[in-house]
């Protein structure tokens, strides 16, 4: 019986070609995003031939508290796989000379407690049934933060992303579950293209790579890796 994977973020460009990856290797689909993201998260079911949909904000306990029983019962079994796509960029100022705090807790909410209630939601069944698998996504900027000058929150964001699925990969290794992190460098993306129009896309990393990437270590073929940060860097 194929395993249920739960996708965040999956409304976007890497979310979605994420679950179209995992959906060609057989997963059962729980796609996730922003009631926003409503409409393209039932475009991407139908064309991925049926997934449960769950629209609203995963950053609230709520959600998961409805979302959680529904998944189970539309697919048949609470989550075991999980790519914590969700996310978000804010930058262009140096920390001094922003006027408030906007742009640091938009960060930190969408990209640090997007993946720290995800985690709290779903860990629990994954650590009772002793097997699970979770990727999320980091950023270059977490190790290396100095490339992500005039974008301080959001290094900060993802460096805190990735001290906290690696210190969840120890909690819950000795229970057979698996938390990782993949660091792409500036990903080829339509917004990557507008925003950056003179930078040559062919050095950044593809939609197609890092998804591939995260269904590697979602896999059993990674059954050994544990508490990695992988940079997944192309040539930019």
């Amino acid at each position: 019986m194929p395993e249920v994977t739960l996708v965040t973020g999956a409304a976007g460009a890497l979310g979605s070609e994420v679950a179209r990856v995992l959906f060609a290797r057989g997963h059962k689909l729980a796609l996730v995003d922003a009631e926003r993201a409503r409409d393209r998260l039932a475009e991407l079911a139908k064309s991925l031939g049926g997934a449960c949909i769950v629209a609203g904000d995963i950053t609230v306990e709520a959600t998961w508290a409805e979302a959680m029983p529904r998944i189970e019962r539309e697919l048949g079994a609470a989550p075991s796989k999980a790519a914590l796509v969700a996310g978000a960029w804010r930058g262009g100022k140096p920390l001094h000379e922003e006027s408030g705090d906007d742009v640091w807790r938009t960060m930190m909410e969408a990209n640090l407690e997007t993946v720290h209630r995800s985690l709290r939601a779903l860990l629990p069944a994954m650590v009772a049934e002793k097997h699970g698998s979770i990727v999320v996504i980091g950023s270059r900027a977490a190790v290396e933060p100095a490339t992500s000058a005039r974008a301080a929150a959001y290094a900060a964001s993802k460096a805190a992303v990735v001290a906290l699925a690696q210190a969840v990969a120890a909690e819950v290794l000795a229970a057979g579950v698996r938390v990782n992190a993949v660091l792409p460098s500036t990903m080829d993306t339509p917004a990557n293209r507008a925003a950056m129009p003179k930078v040559d896309p062919g050095k950044w990393v593809s939609l197609a790579s890092a998804a591939g990437v995260v269904a590697f270590l979602l896999s059993d073929e990674a059954r050994d890796v544990s508490g990695v940060a992988l940079p997944v860097y192309g040539r930019a």
